[in-house]
């Protein structure tokens, strides 16, 4: 498969992640503001610092409205992270790469970019309701639906699941860690009803409220943080994601697992490894912040070498010239026991 081939897959469906997310994150607040709707005023901000870009929104917009949240989030054009942003970038690299996946899911991130950019140009109510974030969802799982059922489960579907995973697992440290460190009010309020009602908003999310009350039954930080980075079945956990996406690497290449030929597996193999040994008392004792601080950095890293091995563009020395070469493949070093 060319190299361009797979960095556009790789990245439609990254992106296509990315947004069904935001529209999580969104959700996950309209929740708590049903609630708790005497809060409804300091629950849009943590959503602005999830991204990052504070800087941006203060000059753009200033105060953290919800309308100016929500703006922000889902229709700024100009703002890359925003969910019609995504959903342009999802839907042009699905373009470019036509000819690699099927016409249903072709025709399905189209629509899907439409619905958005039609909700866009309509009134505020009518994009400021949680039914608006629902479809959202259900447009994205319907993509990854189609996408599942029509491509051959070979490289262009592994490249496809690989950016799926990274952003998934990425997207639930940080709604965890927004959760952790400036939804709760105050102090007092651990182990309340306020807080149980924010960790409930929180699981339902990320669509695992149902599945967490059959394991665990009550409600606790322990357990959540357990649920949701350490769970090795849960489709949504940090775990569960890294576990996946290492399966997809070594399709790729085609190495054992547990082995590695480039980066890219010795990166996201160290991972797996240290999340399968990890245990939650210590990572809430190292601070749940400061843990998934590290663990946005290593997946940021696993997602350089993923570039680096197999999308960037590297000088080839043959007998006539030096060539570029476009195709995809693992590094030639002997492979290596982790």
């Amino acid at each position: 498969m060319l190299s361009r081939v797979a960095d556009s897959i790789y990245w439609m469906s990254r992106y296509v992640e990315r947004a069904e997310n935001l529209a999580r994150f969104v959700d996950v607040t309209f929740n708590l503001i049903l609630d708790q709707p005497n809060m409804a005023a300091s629950q849009w901000e943590p959503l602005v610092s999830i991204t990052g870009d504070e800087e941006y929104f203060s000059k753009e917009y200033g105060q953290a409205t919800q309308d100016n949240v929500i703006q922000f989030l889902v229709f700024d054009t100009k703002y890359s992270g925003s969910i019609i942003s995504c959903l342009s970038q999802a839907r042009e690299n699905a373009r470019t790469v036509r000819e690699a996946i099927s016409s249903e899911a072709w025709e399905q991130i189209n629509s899907f970019y439409h619905k958005v950019r039609t909700a866009s140009v309509v009134s505020t109510s009518s994009h400021s309701t949680p039914e608006f974030f629902d479809t959202v969802r259900e447009q994205s799982q319907l993509f990854n639906g189609i996408l599942d059922a029509t491509l051959s489960q070979a490289s262009g579907w592994h490249f496809s699941n690989l950016g799926r995973l990274l952003e998934r697992a990425d997207k639930t440290s940080r709604i965890l860690d927004v959760k952790y460190y400036t939804l709760l009010p105050r102090v007092n309020d651990v182990g309340t009803t306020v807080d149980d009602l924010q960790w409930s908003s929180v699981l339902r999310s990320v669509s695992g409220f149902e599945t967490f009350r059959k394991q665990f039954h009550t409600i606790t930080v322990h357990r959540v943080v357990e649920f949701l980075v350490l769970d090795r079945y849960f489709p949504r956990s940090v775990q569960f994601c890294v576990d996946r996406a290492d399966d997809s690497l070594h399709a790729i290449s085609g190495s054992p697992l547990n082995t590695y030929q480039n980066p890219a597996e010795q990166r996201l193999g160290r991972l797996k490894a240290e999340l399968a040994y990890a245990d939650v008392q210590s990572i809430v004792n190292q601070g749940l912040h400061e843990f998934i601080d590290d663990l946005q950095i290593k997946l940021n890293d696993v997602a350089s070498a993923i570039s680096n091995t197999f999308f960037a563009l590297r000088p080839v020395a043959n007998s006539q010239s030096q060539t570029l070469s476009t195709t995809v493949q693992g590094q030639t070093q002997s492979q290596t026991r982790m």
